[in-house]
């Protein structure tokens, strides 16, 4: 696998991307499909990916971080999501919701007490800016957070959030309306709430069609009160500072459905080489050989997608266009392998004892989260000048 241009980086890039593959392999694989049919999260495996280093991989040494970039977390979500998403989107949402707003946009003080615990695993963080009237119109956020007397206090609540009701989950990012601009539209900023902070409540665990060992919950914020120092950035960049979070996540979530994709074909063609029919093995006719071959053209082609972004994002170049790329060829990708992989398994593939079901369920989200298909499909317009 080629993942970057100069021989060193390159040998550390596959070094990780193997680590990660034996892992999931030795470690996800055999407990994850237990958990899942019981939607238990994985705290055990949360806690050693915690110490591969994995949630800190593209944060600062000085607060525990691994040093690395989001290329390298990119390569470990590829292979986690090649054996489960559920493990790969609690690393995504902990370090790409939880801990990189902090990292980005926090004050000294503010990453000293809440990235190490996130860098190490110990602790998850999330981003709370989706509403139950909301989606993709995030800028249509009603929750609310009024200054008084030195403290935010903050009404409103949130809907779809990753990671916000775990026993190690320790803080929650919170866009809210704080004012008016001078053109009349609204105020937003983001505030740090910690987990237990008197009148926020956490919703129970959603009942989800997939992502099944994913925390994903509903929030509420009843006159909830935190110092006015816990204003994460600039007090009306708070949506601003969620789109460019946004950017990378998008990357992120392509390299996740990459690793979908390719788990799909991998299990298609471990199954086709073993399943007999009418005296030979399926993988021995041309129909089989050939839905296979385009599942892995189809991986194949979503992983140079968003190597690509994540290089451009890495080297510090502008990477919208070809963030938003890749999310739509990574989720098409994942959605149509899934939907190929349970048809060559037959009758199997609709059984929760074979990987390929869970593929099939948790593929569908990708077409949604972090930016809908459509929203891409936009984004790449505006960026070829249409408007």
């Amino acid at each position: 696998m080629t993942v970057a241009q100069d021989t060193t980086s390159a040998e550390e890039y596959e070094a990780l991307r193997a680590a990660v593959e034996e892992f999931a392999r030795t470690e996800v694989a055999p407990v994850i499909g237990d958990l899942y049919i019981r939607e238990e999260f994985p705290y055990d495996i949360t806690a050693k990916m915690g110490e591969m280093g994995l949630f800190g991989l593209p944060l600062p040494e000085e607060y525990g971080g691994q040093g690395g970039d989001y290329y390298a977390l990119c390569l470990a979500l590829e292979e986690l999501a090649r054996v489960d998403s559920s493990v790969a989107i609690t690393v995504e949402a902990g370090v790409g919701l939880g801990a990189m707003p902090i990292h980005r946009f926090g004050t000294d003080e503010q990453k000293a007490r809440w990235l190490p615990d996130l860098a190490a695993g110990r602790a998850l963080g999330a981003f709370g800016l989706t509403e139950p009237g909301g989606g993709s119109d995030a800028g249509g956020t009603r929750t609310t957070a009024r200054l008084e007397n030195g403290e935010w206090v903050i009404n409103g609540s949130k809907c779809f959030i990753t990671n916000s009701g775990t026993d190690i989950t320790s803080v929650v990012t919170v866009t809210a309306v704080t004012g008016e601009k001078p053109d009349g539209g609204k105020e937003i900023s983001a505030i740090l709430v910690p987990a237990g902070t008197p009148g926020f409540t956490v919703g129970g665990k959603y009942s989800k069609v997939g992502w099944n060992c994913s925390d994903t919950r509903e929030l509420f914020f009843d006159d909830v009160r935190v110092p006015q120092s816990h204003l994460l950035g600039e007090r009306g960049r708070g949506y601003a500072q969620f789109l460019s979070i946004l950017d990378e996540g998008r990357v992120a979530i392509a390299a996740l459905s990459v690793g979908l994709a390719q788990g799909c074909v991998d299990e298609s063609v471990r199954y086709a080489g073993e399943r007999e029919a009418f005296g030979r093995t399926i993988g021995s006719y041309q129909a089989i050989q050939f839905t296979i071959a385009e599942m892995e053209a189809r991986a194949h082609t979503a992983r140079l997608a968003w190597q690509h972004a994540a290089r451009l994002l890495v080297a510090g170049k502008p990477f919208k266009k070809e963030a938003a790329i890749a999310k739509l060829v990574a989720s098409n990708a994942a959605m149509d392998n899934a939907r190929d992989a349970t048809q060559v398994f037959g009758g199997y593939g609709f059984m929760n004892e074979y990987p390929v079901g869970r593929f099939y369920r948790d593929a569908k989200i990708l077409e949604i989260g972090e930016g809908t298909s459509e929203v891409q499909k936009m984004l790449i317009a505006r960026h070829l000048g249409l408007r």
